[in-house]
C-alpha cells in the first residue's frame, strides 16, 4: 500500500506567524477554501474503477497491481495475451511491438461466451502508472477492424475524458479495464504472474 501526505501552501505578501495551537484549524480552512475554488469536474481527473465490485482487500489488489507495474511494456502485452487464453479466448495473438496502430493483442471469443462466439476482440495494453486519456481510446477505435470490439486494459486509471469517449453515443463502445479491475480478474482466475512469455513470444507473434 502506498501512503501519501498532501500539503497545501498559501503564499502571503507579508510574513505571518501561525500559533502552533491554531495549526489544525488554519489547515482545515485552507483545504476547504481550495476545494471550493476547484470544482473537481475536469476531464483530466482520474476515475478509479472497480470499487462497486471489490471482492478483495485493497492490499491484495495493490499487491497484484504492483507486480504488473514491474513488468516491461512488452511483457505486459504478453501477460494480457496469456490471461485471455486462460479465460477461454481463442486465436489470441500479440501484434508486432511498433507501428501497431494502438492494437497490441487480437483475440476471438471462445465457446465459454457461446452467444458471442468468434467475435473479434482487439486490445490496447497500457502498462502505465498514470491515467489513460481520451487520445488512447480514440486511437484504438480508429484502428479497429470492421465489427470488432475494442478494449483498453491498463495498470493505471482512466480520465473522465477517456470514459466519455469510450461510451460516446453513436460510436463503437470501448471496454475500459483499469488496474484494480484487472487485479481482481487475476485474483478471481487464480492466474499466476510468471515469465512464461520469454519462451513463447516468437511462437505466435504476427504483424
Amino acid at each position: 500500500m502506498r501512503k501519501v501526505w498532501l500539503f497545501e501552501f498559501k503564499i502571503h505578501d507579508d510574513q505571518q506567524f501561525v500559533p502552533l495551537a491554531d495549526d489544525a484549524a488554519v489547515s482545515r480552512d485552507l483545504l476547504a477554501e481550495s476545494r471550493r475554488r476547484r470544482p473537481g469536474d475536469s476531464d483530466d481527473d482520474e476515475i478509479v474503477g472497480g470499487t462497486d465490485q471489490q471482492h478483495y482487500s485493497a492490499a491484495q489488489t495493490e499487491q497484484i497491481r504492483g507486480k504488473l507495474l514491474a513488468l516491461e511494456p512488452r511483457q505486459f502485452e504478453l501477460f494480457i495475451r496469456d490471461l485471455l487464453v486462460h479465460c477461454g479466448f481463442a486465436d489470441v495473438r500479440v501484434t508486432k511491438y511498433s507501428s501497431d496502430g494502438g492494437i497490441d493483442v487480437n483475440a476471438r471469443t471462445g465457446t465459454r461466451l457461446w452467444v458471442l462466439e468468434n467475435t473479434m476482440l482487439q486490445v490496447q495494453a497500457r502498462r502505465w502508472l498514470h491515467s489513460v486519456g481520451r487520445k488512447e481510446v480514440a486511437e484504438l477505435r480508429g484502428s479497429l477492424q470492421p465489427f470488432a470490439r475494442g478494449a483498453v486494459v491498463t495498470t493505471g486509471h482512466f480520465s473522465k475524458a477517456a470514459v466519455k469517449e469510450a461510451s460516446e453515443e453513436g460510436k463503437n463502445p470501448i471496454v475500459l479495464v483499469d488496474g484494480f479491475s484487472l487485479s481482481q480478474v487475476v485474483l478471481d482466475q487464480s492466474f499466476p504472474i510468471e515469465r512464461t512469455w520469454e519462451k513463447t513470444e516468437n511462437r505466435d507473434r504476427r504483424p
